[in-house]
């Protein structure tokens, strides 16, 4: 499975600006409703991912954070990368700023998809010199060139 497949390109942002969780949440909700992908209401879509958090943060440490869910208002498998300059308080299990986000969203009926692709999201984001290289990134066109030349690799 490669990232490319499930990340929108019009969905990448290389400058967040939330200071915080929701915020963050709702910045990448708005970003995969401009690329034209959800269904309904980004309300409930934020509800959904909130309702998530929850649960246990998807904060994973090491500046990263993948918040996901499963919902009725996607097709298929979609996701939006968000890029914080300064880095904010995701709640993560180590503690540290958060600067990394991949928000994942599945249709209900798909464990199987949304397991992997949240696999490989953590392969290639388990890598220092990736984490470096996309906190470097100056636009959306670098953020989506590292991650389809990390996708042509094998991993």
């Amino acid at each position: 499975m490669k990232i490319m497949d499930f990340l929108n390109k019009k969905a990448v942002s290389a400058d967040i600006e939330s200071t915080e969780k929701e915020g963050v949440i709702r910045e990448l909700v708005d970003l995969l409703a401009k690329a034209g992908v959800l269904k309904g209401k980004k309300e409930d879509i934020v509800g959904i991912l909130m309702a998530r958090e929850v649960l246990g943060s998807t904060g994973i440490g090491q500046g990263i954070g993948i918040p996901h869910g499963k919902s009725p208002n996607v097709k298929s498998l979609v996701a939006a990368f968000g890029l914080s300059r300064k880095g904010l308080d995701f709640e993560s299990l180590d503690g540290e700023p958060t600067y990394i986000f991949f928000l994942l969203l599945a249709p209900e009926d798909s464990a199987g998809p949304h397991l992997k692709a949240l696999a490989r999201i953590s392969r290639l984001l388990k890598d220092k010199y990736i984490r470096d290289t996309l906190k470097k990134a100056k636009n959306e066109k670098d953020i989506t060139r590292i991650i389809s030349e990390e996708d042509e690799k094998k991993r």
